[in-house]
């Protein structure tokens, strides 16, 4: 079976014939470890891939993402990389004060998408193909006002905020249409919404505010044909039923923090996209406790299906340990 057909099995819940599977592989491991890497993507190739970033002209960077010092992205957020290899936070945000919405813009560049180019990267792979933008409205707010800020916008909701978030909602709609109209497999979005054991803002303003653009954004892209993958950290669970609702096809996040035998009880309505816990097993634990982690996800999680195995080869992690994740996936496809 090609890649992308076990993928969408994996999501159909059609019992595909082995796990599909997927690491992320952050500059950093590569950096400090590059003949694991090697050795990683030789053994255990991903089945999904994201399309580069294909635009008609070049988007107005400054800096690396990855490196660092100053990194200023497309929409002129200014990140300060502490260290190389991640990506670092804004402390000097571009709309400090609501005077400056004024001279706010969207950047109408990445609407731009070259969908021949990206057209031609999808007929050039097997691999199952994610957009090469993330869809990510209240991370955009952070981004633009600060976290702290944006939390006080999110509560207090003066005129300004409502506007600016109509304003993001409307861009991200338009950036999903644009990606929808290519031959990619998958639409993502991307907003963290959990601290380690509670959400960053009550499911109630989640649902108020969120899920109906959430919403918006799963039927476009459904009813282009194409699936929607979503990645958030932190503590999910109260919203995962609503994620469901809107359309997520597959979500990635924290396992650990919420525990796959809660999570279980939505196996077989969502496929889990990862992951294996990155904080503690990756970074500090044995190989059992990582066989015993990728266990509970499969006993709780698998339903004919429903799982992409996934992990982060990032800052602190064993090498073996994350090798060891795809072995352990190998060994259990084996047990069919």
């Amino acid at each position: 079976m090609r890649p992308r057909d076990l993928v969408r099995s994996a999501l159909e819940f059609a019992s595909p014939p082995s796990v599909p599977r997927q690491a992320w592989v952050l500059p950093w491991a590569e950096e400090q470890y590059p003949d694991e890497v090697g050795r990683l993507r030789s053994e255990f190739p991903d089945d999904i891939v994201t399309s580069p970033g294909l635009y008609l002209s070049p988007l107005p960077l400054v800096g690396n993402r990855y490196q660092k010092g100053v990194y200023v992205d497309e929409w002129g957020c200014r990140f300060e990389n502490i260290h190389g290899g991640v990506i670092g936070i804004v402390r000097d945000p571009l709309i400090k004060d609501w005077s400056d919405l004024e001279r706010f813009e969207t950047p109408a560049c990445t609407l731009a998408v070259d969908r021949g180019a990206v057209n031609a990267f999808c007929a050039s792979t097997d691999q199952f193909v994610l957009a090469g933008t993330l869809v990510r409205p209240f991370e955009r707010l952070c981004f633009l006002r600060t976290m702290e800020q944006a939390l006080v916008d999110v509560l207090t909701r003066p005129p300004e905020f409502m506007e600016l978030f109509e304003r993001l909602h409307y861009h991200y709609l338009a950036e999903v249409e644009a990606w929808a109209a290519t031959d990619v497999d998958a639409i993502v979005l991307m907003d963290d919404w959990g601290a380690q054991d509670r959400m960053l803002v009550s499911p109630a303003i989640f649902r108020e505010l969120y899920k109906p653009i959430y919403r918006q954004y799963c039927d476009v892209a459904r009813s282009a044909g194409k699936s929607v993958f979503m990645h958030s950290d932190g503590w999910i669970l109260d919203i995962l039923p609503d994620l469901i609702d809107v359309g997520v096809n597959a979500i990635n996040s924290q396992i650990a923090c919420m525990g796959a035998a809660a999570m279980g009880r939505h196996r077989g309505q969502i496929t889990f996209w990862g992951e294996i816990d990155r904080q503690v097993v990756l970074s500090f634990g044995t190989l059992e406790d990582v066989r015993r982690a990728v266990g509970e996800v499969r006993e709780h999680l698998s339903a004919n299906g429903g799982v992409i195995a996934q992990c982060e080869f990032g800052p602190g992690a064993i090498p073996d340990n994350v090798l060891e994740v795809f072995r352990c996936w190998k060994a259990f496809d084996g047990e069919r």
